[in-house]
């Protein structure tokens, strides 16, 4: 058994997350996840890989949109009944379609940024699918996250990690959806599902790290080559060229179910081949 210790969703990609108490769950991820993306003028996505100030973006979601603030900037509210023009975004190797925030948008980023960048929202009128090659058959959407819709960390994993490095780290340097106890430290390896009554999740891919773990999310400063450093001396997949912290994972069965902090996941581990 796993017991829910935190849930965060991420409105606007590589900007501040928000905890939540419970999450409105559907195919794409916690609702509002990643639905929002800021791009170079000519639609190339950036993140904290390039841009880590980005991390000093903090987020919300009022009951009529987006809300961002920033220290430079001030702060920035975006209707969820805001349509602006219709545009083609890359995000990784796929081409999506989005809607532009509008110039006043592009002008608090510029703000903040210091460099012309616009912000997008995610167009549900044109699908984005995860990668068929891990979804084990299942066909799977998500938005504009790296490649899977949820992402799972267990609390033993990162307090393993943080017993090898020379100062530990917060758990929000590795931006999870979910958070559990009750795994043994990297469990979640050898885990298929994750299951509620209403809800399945199912593990398939570990998540390979950039350098955004080395990133002070309360700062936006990088603060060196830890922890990419530590876990490539025993966390390192030939298979994927490089270090693995923490595991992806696709919704089998509960779009518009609510999971809860406190709430408990029966476990059901990976066949043994």
């Amino acid at each position: 058994m796993a017991i829910i210790t935190a849930l965060n969703v991420y409105p606007v990609k590589s900007c501040r997350g928000i905890p939540l108490q419970q999450a409105h769950i559907l195919e794409t991820g916690i609702e509002h996840d990643r639905e929002w993306m800021i791009v170079k003028p000519g639609g190339q996505f950036v993140t904290q890989r390039e841009l880590p100030r980005l991390a000093l973006i903090e987020t919300a979601l009022t009951p009529t949109g987006l809300r961002m603030t920033s220290p430079q900037a001030g702060t920035l509210d975006v209707p969820f009944d805001h349509e602006g023009a219709p545009m083609e975004v890359v995000c990784w190797r796929d081409r999506c379609a989005a809607f532009d925030a509008g110039d006043h948008a592009a002008n608090w980023l510029q703000a903040h940024l210091g460099e012309p960048h616009r912000l997008v929202r995610f167009d549900r009128r044109r699908n984005r699918y995860a990668n068929a090659q891990w979804t084990q058959g299942i066909e799977t959407t998500t938005q504009f996250a790296d490649g899977f819709p949820f992402l799972l960390i267990s609390q033993a994993s990162l307090d393993d990690l943080n017993s090898r490095l020379p100062a530990p780290l917060p758990m929000n340097r590795f931006r999870p959806n979910i958070v559990v106890e009750g795994l043994p430290a990297y469990g979640e390896d050898a885990t298929h599902e994750l299951r509620t009554d209403a809800i399945t999740l199912r593990i398939v891919k570990p998540c390979t790290r950039c350098a955004i773990p080395g990133t002070d999310q309360m700062t936006g400063v990088r603060q060196g080559d830890e922890p990419l450093r530590t876990l490539r001396s025993y966390r390192f997949s030939r298979e994927l060229k490089g270090v693995m912290f923490g595991q992806n994972m696709i919704l089998v069965r509960g779009a518009d179910a609510t999971l809860r902090v406190g709430e408990s996941f029966e476990v059901i581990p990976r066949a043994v081949s």
